[in-house]
Order: C-alpha cells, then structure tokens, then sequence
C-alpha cells in the first residue's frame, strides 16, 4: 500500500502518545435555559461542549470514550491559504505554529502549508481512531487542497479496506466561486467515509438516500407496492395470486382469506364483518379497468417475507420492503446536491440574526449523515467543531426519531462559548421570530441539554511528578483506564475503608495506595488487610517491602507511584 511521506511525519507519527493528559474541568450544566454552575452527578446531561486544542481535548476523553463513539464527523481547515477564513486555513494559526515549533522543531521552518497541514492532522487522527467503535465510521469533510493527502494518511490510519468511496457534495451555483489558479469553477467540496474494521457498512446507504430513505431495526429500505402493476396485473392472468390480507396493527396480526381467488372460483366483495370487529383491517388489490387486480406473491410467499419483516402497511396500502442490502450491483454515483452552503449560512443568520460565521455546513447535511450512521442511543463526535452544526443536527433528529443520541464537541477558538455554545442554547430554546426570521417563522425548540468544559490541569507536572491538584477521582480514572482500558466508575464509598481496593476486572484486582503528602508502602501488614481474594494483585504505592518470592507465591505486582503509571 502507497504512503505519504512529508516533512516532519516522523516527529508526529507517535505523537499522539506523548500529548499531555489533562483534566476536563466542568464550568457549567445547561438545559431548558437554566445555568448551573454547582455542578453534581445528577447534572451529567451526557452532551459534551469542550473547549481547548483538540489534541489534548481528544486525549482527555480516551479514559471514557476509547471505543464508543458510533459516528465521528469533522470539518478541518481546508488549507486553501486564505488567512480571512475562522479557521485560518494556510495553519498559520499561532497555537498551530507554537505547537509545531514544539513538536517537529527547526525542521518545521521549511514546512510548506502542506507539510504543516499534514502535521497537524495526523496525531489528531490517530486519536479520533482510538475513540471510534468497532462498527463506527468516520466522515470528514475536505475540498481539493488536501483531498489527496487526507485519503492517503486515513488509508495509513483506518485501512484502506475500510474506505468506502469519496462522496462529493455539491457546495454552492459556482456564480461566485474563487477559481484561483483552477480553470474550472468549483462547485463541490468532499466528505470521506472510513469504517472502524471490517463489518458491513453498505455505502449505497449513504449514494442513495432519496430510494432507502426509511429505516427499521434491521436497516434501510424503500418500499414498493406489492400489488402488480403494469403486464399481467389482473388477477385472471395469475389466478392462484388473488386472496384478502386482513392486519391487525395493535399486535401486528394477519390472516388470510380465499376470499379473492378466481381458482376457487370464488370472489366476495364485502369484507369480513368479525375480522373487522377485532380490530383487522382489509387489503385487497385494486381493480384493473373493472377486471380484479393480484398481488405480486402467492400466499405462501408473503406469509414468509411477513414473518421475515419484510411487509409494510401504509394508508389502506400494502408494501413490499426493498432493502439496500438486496440491491446487487446497484451503486449510484457518489453525488449530494441538496445540502448548499448557503443552507448553513440562512440556518446561522435565523440563529444569530447576523452572520457570524464563514461557510458553516448545513445541519440538514449532518443530520442525514448521521440517520445513515447511527442508532438512537450513539454517541457522535466533532472535534472540529466551529459553528455547532453537529449538535444542531443530533438534537433534530432525536426530535424527530424519538431518540437520545449524543454529542460531543471541541473547538479550540474562544467562540467556543459564544457560538459553538450558544447556538446549542437557542436550538434548545427555539429560535426566529416573524421579524427577524428569514422564512418569517419561528422555529421550534428541540429540548435538550449539555455540559460545557475547558482543558484544566495535567495529571503529570514536569519531571514526571503526579499533580496532586487534579484531584484522586480523576487520577483513580486515569489509573483504572491505563491498566484496563474501560472507563472507571467508582463504587467504594470510602478509598481508605476499602484498603485502597478501586476494582476488579479478570480476576484482578488493582490497589492504588496513595495518601497525599505522605509515603505510603507496601508491606505484610498491608497485605494482611487485604479483604478480597483475586487471582492477580496490581498494587500502587511509593514503596514495597515485600520479598520476591512472596509476590510471586501471590501473584502481587507492585508499581512505583508515579513511575510506573503508564503513560497513552
């Protein structure tokens, strides 16, 4: 497989692990209107707004994201080396270029936009695919600058098996497009899919929204009436295909009746009175020029594909479900033209009554991203996160579907909190007026809810020393994640009453012994207080006294506070 290879690549292809790992630090609960700032277990909405760089951010969730998050989409800068742009898109950002100083030292003087672009995005990725689920996709929006470059690193990063082929978005008229040194108006921009690892992810899904538009619990389908239509559509051309389908939506009951069947030589035109009665409705083909019309399947056929949900019942109608996945060699082109980016701008002056933001993507665009994506319970993440259109479009569509997915979003810029955050308030809220409103509507609020977050304090200080002020519950976090790679929820009232037992996984069970401003070690008498028996003893402290032969005879692994806390 071809890789990409550019100026400093070797200082950040590992960089991800030597982020520093900092502390989110809760500043406040929203919903419905309310702040609250005195925060509690009780105001965990889920929905996360994070400000602060991303990288780090990123870092910071992996103890309880790492693995969970359904549906990632990001929009980074496009690199077109227009300094007017938010995201000031040549990375000459001064926390972009501070970072880069840092990081891939004096080579990174010679770096060109492209070599900076790729340097900024690479650690990020790695990241971003740590927190992906095994069956979750990542959609990243990028224009011609750096298409290429993206989809070689993401073929390095997610696999080239797990690409599922470039969707291009038509952006905008072209009236009014900057062509550059292009010869051609640009029209479209680009969105890349990569799954996660090899399991079945049909992109047509996403090619072809407007045909498998509806959705149940096994996936996508259109539907097409199952009685016949066109040649042959009369029911003395097929004679074993007329019968009457009586359903029952309360319990999803049928019976049928060879009531309408020609072979039989018998045809009632009233329906059956006592089905009727129990709550059954009738279905019967439609005539044909005043000739009886026919189903599509014999009786035995659809009682089958009933049974296999495969039926669909709408407005006195019966339907034959189509799905995605039984659509063979039917690949439609790669082509969105509905979502403009002049939808985003008209959504964010109905919000703002002004514009304030340059080249937002529409939430409509997010939305159907995510229906093609996601269940009702995902977790879906922007660390890119702008203008808010992500948590716009999670919180429409839980509004829509019923259901309670949610968001989490990182912006590095000081908007974090004026836009990024605000936007989400007033989607909540509701929005628009007939005065203010583009469409002369108001539109209506989604419900919902969110903790907003900046990066706080590094676990470790300089020197590899533990940073005390992060508080034991972040560091016991940190700690569980490190040696298990779950998340860590604590169940012991009391540290100290438990001997410093915070939990059992596989039959081990891991001590963290750490009392602040003291030296704690490990010794007989600790050991002796021990009160649960494990296969594996994991212990933390300052010092150990044991002997060798004791820890092995127990199965006792002792590691140094702070010097063996691994560092992801």
């Amino acid at each position: 497989m071809p890789t990409l290879n550019w100026i400093g690549k070797e200082k950040v292809i590992n960089h991800h692990q030597d982020v520093p790992y900092k502390i989110l630090e809760p500043l406040y609960n929203y919903e419905l209107g309310v702040m609250n700032y005195e925060l509690d277990a009780t105001l965990n909405s889920g929905n996360k707004i994070i400000h602060g760089d991303n990288l780090e951010a990123l870092k910071s969730l992996l103890p309880e994201y790492e693995g969970k998050i359904k549906c990632i989409y990001i929009d980074p800068p496009y690199n077109t080396g227009n300094e007017s742009w938010v995201y000031n898109d040549n990375v000459n950002h001064p926390k972009i270029k501070k970072w880069l100083g840092e990081v891939v030292g004096k080579d990174g003087e010679d770096l060109t936009r492209h070599d900076k672009w790729l340097c900024m995005m690479y650690p990020r990725l790695k990241l971003l695919h740590k927190l992906l689920s095994n069956d979750g996709v990542i959609f990243i929006s990028i224009d011609d600058n750096e298409q290429a470059n993206l989809k070689l690193i993401c073929d390095e990063i997610f696999g080239a098996r797990n690409y599922l082929g470039l969707i291009s978005r038509k952006q905008s008229s072209g009236s009014k497009n900057d062509m550059g040194n292009s010869k051609v108006i640009t029209t479209a921009d680009y969105i890349l899919p990569y799954k996660k690892n090899d399991f079945e992810f049909l992109p047509y899904q996403i090619k072809n929204n407007k045909k498998f538009n509806l959705k149940d619990e096994i996936g996508f389908y259109s539907i097409r009436a199952l009685e016949m239509q066109g040649g042959g559509d009369t029911l003395p051309q097929r004679s074993k295909m007329g019968y009457s389908i009586y359903h029952r939506k309360a319990d999803n009951q049928i019976k049928l009746l060879f009531d309408y069947n020609l072979e039989n030589e018998i045809v009632y035109e009233e329906e059956n009175k006592e089905l009727l009665s129990l709550g059954f409705i009738c279905y019967r083909p439609r005539k044909r020029d005043m000739a009886l019309g026919r189903w599509r399947w014999g009786d035995g056929t659809f009682i089958e594909r009933f049974n296999n949900n495969q039926v669909y019942f709408d407005k006195g109608r019966v339907y034959m479900k189509e799905r995605a996945s039984d659509v063979v060699n039917k690949y439609p082109e790669a082509l969105i033209e509905d979502y403009l980016n002049t939808q985003g701008t008209n959504e964010l002056k109905e919000i703002f009554y002004s514009k304030t933001f340059d080249f937002p993507k529409p939430s409509e665009l997010l939305k159907f991203i995510f229906t093609v994506s996601t269940d009702k319970n995902s977790i879906i993440l922007d660390s890119f996160a702008g203008s808010g259109t992500t948590a716009h479009a999670v919180l429409n569509l839980n509004k829509q579907d019923g259901g309670n997915r949610k968001y989490i979003l990182i912006e590095m810029e000081d908007y974090a909190d004026t836009i990024t955050a605000e936007r989400v308030k007033r989607v909540v809220m509701g929005y628009g007026n007939s005065e203010t409103s583009i469409t002369g509507l108001k539109t209506e609020g989604t419900g919902g809810s969110f903790n907003y977050y900046q990066l706080g304090e590094p676990l470790f200080l300089e020197e590899d020393v533990l940073n005390e002020a992060v508080g034991l519950e972040n560091i016991l976090k940190y700690i569980w994640y490190s040696e298990t790679r779950t998340s860590y929820s604590p169940t012991k009232p009391s540290l100290v009453e438990e001997n410093y037992h915070i939990g059992t996984k596989d039959q081990t069970d891991y001590y963290f012994y750490y009392t602040k401003d003291a030296v704690t070690t490990v010794d007989y008498d600790f050991m002796a207080k021990i009160k649960h028996k494990a296969s594996q003893y994991i212990i933390y402290a300052d010092n150990c006294l044991l002997e060798k032969d004791f820890m092995l005879k127990h199965h006792i692994i002792f590691k140094k506070i702070p010097r063996d806390i691994t560092r992801f």
